[in-house]
Formats: structure tokens, sequence, C-alpha cells
């Protein structure tokens, strides 16, 4: 997607169970993230001919962002937001995506805790 596009393609609460942890019994068992995501599109092109063939293909991106985290073991959400951006940049035709990654009762009295970031294509911030 080219750099001056202004709209975007948004996935909210994409909650999918992964192992994520530092403390021992958290790396027994998988706990559930909870991932929003934000990437460019061109929403008026795709409008024209009104074809998913002309968008970004956020069933995709939902598919593969769940099978990366699913299959993933990290001890730390920034690690697991970054990878995820990077796969994101990666495999998709987008110049930036915005990523949260929420920890539902990490902390207790807290409804989530977690890390927001946003990275470009070419190591950007």
């Amino acid at each position: 997607m080219s750099e001056g596009v202004t709209d975007r393609i948004f996935l909210r609460g994409l909650a999918i169970e992964c192992v994520i942890g530092f403390i021992d019994w958290e790396r027994r068992i998988k706990q559930t993230v909870v991932i929003d995501l934000e990437l460019p599109a061109d929403c008026a092109r795709a409008a024209v001919r009104d074809r998913v063939e002309d968008t970004l293909d956020y069933k995709k991106v939902a598919k593969r962002v769940i099978a990366f985290v699913e299959a993933s073991s990290f001890q730390l959400v920034e690690t697991l937001a970054e990878r995820t951006a990077g796969l994101i940049l990666d495999e998709f035709a987008v110049d930036w995506v915005r990523l949260s990654v929420n920890k539902p009762g990490a902390i207790r009295g807290s409804r989530d805790v977690g890390v927001s970031i946003e990275r470009r294509r070419g190591g950007g911030r």
C-alpha cells in the first residue's frame, strides 16, 4: 500500500491462545492474548469494483496471525508484538502496521496489560 494512503483496515479483539510469560507456571500452559491490528488500505480503490482482490484481505491476515501466535512461545508480550508486526510486514503488501497485544488478567485488579507498537517496512517506527 502506498505511503500516502490514509484509509485503514482494523481488526480488534482477536483472541488467541499461546504460551506467553516468563514465570514457570506460565510456560506450562496456554494463555489468551488479545490482538488489535490497524493496516493501511485504499478503500476507495477497492470500492470501485467491490472485489476483495482490490483490497487487503483481512481474513487472510487474521488467519496468518492466529497460526503464528498459536505456534509461538515467547516470554514477553513485547517480543510477541514485534515478531507479529514483522510477519505482517514481510508477508503482506503494507507499508506499516499498528498492533496491540493485551494479556487479560496478567495483573490483579487490571482488566488487561499489554503493548502497542507501530512498525514500518524497512525497520522504521
